[in-house]
């Protein structure tokens, strides 16, 4: 008789389930915590609940820190430094060689403990890189075909070593050192190897559980990760419940069941809340919040996040092959006015993409493209632009007030004869799909830890996504992204950012920054939570209760 592992555990429970007799108080001790729901704007982009196929601003709500984590964890509730997660501790041992001792004792969703058989897997080639291989000279990642087959005999989706490296362009392998001790071996120096252990792509999964998945997309619709919440049903499109992880290292979860209901329109986000159909309503519009806040029994939380609204360009369109038409468009946007009459000044115009908590690699003196029409008009007559279309593909409201932004810088940049029209698309496949058409476009840009590296290089150097769906590169920037990556002299770093910059935002742009991002969510006052500076929503002890 042949069993598989799944198979045997399962015979194993059946005889104990029909032998054993459970004592009368232990069935009639009864779970008081609350079950809350969350009406979200939209769950997941990509139907899956896999953190290297879903970097959105959407999946960080739910994911972190609800479900997965990693070996360096973020302070959602403080000023989002690194603090010790899944790893107590960690040591450099050279400038490419990090070592970290794991947190013993941490369960995952299906009771196994957390080892650094389990680490060595979660970075391996068969989760993560397929048949990529670590790059040291900034060349952007080739992936074959549809699929990669991996050690696991399954097709992993070709974005996720594409993601992976994204995240990891030069991780050579990560080392057992015994049960509970790793090392991080990379391909180059590297002085942001801690911050790319806290970013997204870098969580810790369970290896079993990975390996007898059926599927790729049975383990990344329901992953085994050690976070306080473990997933119940996910019904994409639909709903995502989480069920409390009572053997979480962390302690008893203080909520036993958090269920997101995705409702894309703000105003049936509202009446549910009200209604209480929902206790929590998130992506609240600033014009909304004085009508929440005048019922009393109400609040809305929430500011700034560190993340940035973009308006991206293809430089390849006809329209935008010359860099001044671009430039112009920059020069052609009055930011302080979106800011002011959108989001009641609740947010600002920051200085490029970067953000203070950068440090010593902050750029002080930086700014945005100045608002100036007459120079824009200028750009636009050298350049030679006749007027013709400038295709601007548009989602409706996935980003908070994205339409009227759309409709206030198409209406800025007619003013300087910029002729902008707006094409509504359904989903981020339509808007990246390459065409004849793909000109303009909306994202958003985080800072998953604090260095240039994290924005600016992994979303637009060589390996990011621009350059990966072909709407921009170019050569000056891609080497000094290798420079940026590899170097370690922090005054150099800090030159060849400022020049980046300068080509991304200025000479040649790849996109402009509108204004920092702001996340609101509007909830009962009477539940003792508090929002994070993130998308994130904390529900661990702590952040719960009196």
């Amino acid at each position: 008789m042949n069993l598989t592992r799944r198979g045997a555990f399962g015979l194993v429970a059946s005889g104990a389930a029909s032998s054993l007799i459970l004592p009368r108080f232990a069935l009639a001790q009864a779970d008081n915590r609350p079950s809350i729901t969350i009406a979200v704007q939209k769950i997941s982009n990509s139907n899956t609940l896999e953190v290297l196929r879903e970097q959105s601003n959407v999946g960080e709500r739910v994911f972190f820190s609800s479900l997965w984590e990693g070996l360096i964890g973020r302070d959602w509730m403080g000023e989002l430094k690194a603090v010790p997660e899944l790893a107590t501790e960690w040591t450099r041992i050279s400038d490419s060689v990090i070592e970290l001792k794991l947190r013993q004792g941490v369960k995952f969703h299906n009771g196994d403990e957390m080892t650094a058989e389990d680490v060595v897997f979660s970075f391996g080639s068969a989760r993560m890189f397929g048949d990529t291989l670590p790059v040291a000279q900034g060349r952007t990642i080739q992936v074959r075909g549809e699929g990669i087959p991996t050690r696991a005999g399954r097709d992993l989706p070709a974005e996720v070593p594409a993601v992976a490296r994204r995240s990891w362009p030069a991780l050579e392998r990560v080392e057992a050192v015994d049960k509970y001790t790793v090392r991080f071996h990379n391909a180059t120096p590297d002085v942001t190897l801690e911050g790319r252990l806290s970013r997204y792509g870098s969580q810790i999964i369970s290896r079993r559980a990975y390996v007898e998945a059926e599927t790729w997309f049975d383990w990344a619709r329901k992953p085994v990760t050690t976070g306080p919440y473990k997933v119940a049903e996910f019904r994409p499109d639909q709903s995502l419940t989480l069920v409390a992880h009572d053997e979480y290292w962390g302690g008893r979860p203080p909520v036993k069941q958090i269920r997101f209901v995705e409702v894309p329109e703000v105003s049936a986000r509202i009446n549910m809340l009200k209604t209480g159909e929902a206790q929590f309503a998130c992506d609240i519009p600033p014009d909304q919040i004085g009508g929440i806040e005048a019922d009393r029994k109400f609040e809305v939380q929430g500011g700034t996040i560190l993340n940035h609204r973009l308006t991206v360009f293809d430089k390849n369109h006809p329209q935008l092959v010359d860099a001044r038409v671009r430039r112009a468009m920059t020069h052609s946007i009055d930011r302080d006015a979106i800011v002011e009459s959108l989001w009641s000044n609740r947010t600002e115009v920051p200085k490029g993409l970067q953000w203070p908590y950068y440090d010593d690699m902050f750029i002080a003196d930086w700014s945005v493209p100045k608002f100036d029409q007459a120079e824009a008009r200028r750009l636009l007559k050298e350049a030679g632009y006749k007027g013709d279309p400038i295709p601007y593909r548009l989602l409706n409201n996935y980003y908070t007030n994205q339409t009227p932004t759309a409709q206030v810088l198409v209406e800025m940049w007619n003013q300087v004869g910029l002729n902008v029209q707006i094409e509504m698309k359904e989903n981020w496949s339509q808007i990246l799909e390459r065409s004849p058409t793909r000109a303009v476009r909306d994202w958003s840009n985080s800072a998953p830890f604090n260095d240039p590296v994290s924005s600016l290089v992994s979303q637009h150097g060589p390996n990011g996504q621009q350059q990966q769906v072909g709407e921009w590169s170019n050569d000056e920037m891609n080497r000094l992204s290798v420079e940026l990556e590899t170097g370690t002299d922090r005054a150099r770093r800090k030159v060849v950012f400022r020049r980046m910059l300068e080509i991304a935002e200025r000479e040649d742009p790849a996109y402009t920054v509108l204004h920092q991002n702001a996340t609101f969510t509007a909830k009962r006052r009477d539940i003792a939570w508090k929002a994070s500076p993130a998308f994130a929503m904390d529900f661990r002890r702590g952040n719960w209760g009196g």
